[in-house]
C-alpha cells in the first residue's frame, strides 16, 4: 500500500556542553555520512549544515520511521563514525536533547536557504538567540537548561 506523506523537519542538536568540536574542515565529510544514515531509513535529505557546536538538517521523514528513533540513529551511529574517523578530536558526544520543527512544504526552500547560510548568519545571531527565536516563532516554551544539560 502507497502511503503518501508531507512531513518535513527541520531538526537541531548541539554537541555535548556545546563544546565546538565540529571543525569546518571536515564538516562535510560528517554531512556525508549523516547523509547515508537518512538515505538508508528511508528519508530524504533536503539540506545539512551547521556550525562546530551544533547541526540543521531539513528532511523528510518516512512514515515507517519513528521521530525520536530517527534522531537517535543519526546521532549514535554519526558519534560513533566520528570518534572512529578521528577528523574530530575534541568531539565528546551530542547532547540528549534536540529540536525538531515542522514545516509545510511551500516553506521548503525557506529552510533550505536558512541552512544552507548557516555561517553567514551566525556572525550576526548565537546559537542560543537562534534557538530562542525558533522557540518563539514556533509558541514553545524553552526550558533554558536545554542549553547546558546533556543529560
Amino acid at each position: 500500500m502507497a502511503a503518501y506523506r508531507q512531513i518535513l523537519y527541520h531538526i537541531i542538536f548541539r554537541t555535548k556542553g556545546s563544546k565546538k568540536s565540529i571543525n569546518k574542515e571536515h564538516s562535510v565529510d560528517l554531512y556525508k555520512y549523516i547523509w547515508g544514515i537518512i538515505k538508508n531509513k528511508q528519508c530524504i535529505l533536503f539540506r545539512i549544515n551547521g556550525m562546530e557546536d551544533h547541526i540543521h538538517i531539513l528532511s523528510d521523514l518516512h512514515p515507517s520511521v519513528a521521530l525520536a528513533d530517527y534522531i537517535k540513529d543519526i546521532k549514535v551511529s554519526s558519534s560513533i563514525w566520528i570518534k572512529k574517523s578521528g577528523l574530530f578530536p575534541d568531539f565528546d558526544g551530542w547532547a540528549i536533547k534536540y529540536c525538531a520543527l515542522t514545516y509545510s512544504y511551500k516553506e521548503r526552500d525557506t529552510i533550505i536557504n536558512y541552512i544552507k547560510n548557516q555561517q553567514e548568519h551566525h556572525k550576526q545571531e548565537s546559537f542560543q538567540e537562534e534557538i530562542k527565536r525558533f522557540f518563539v516563532e514556533q509558541g514553545i516554551d524553552l526550558d533554558e537548561r536545554w542549553f547546558w544539560e546533556d543529560g
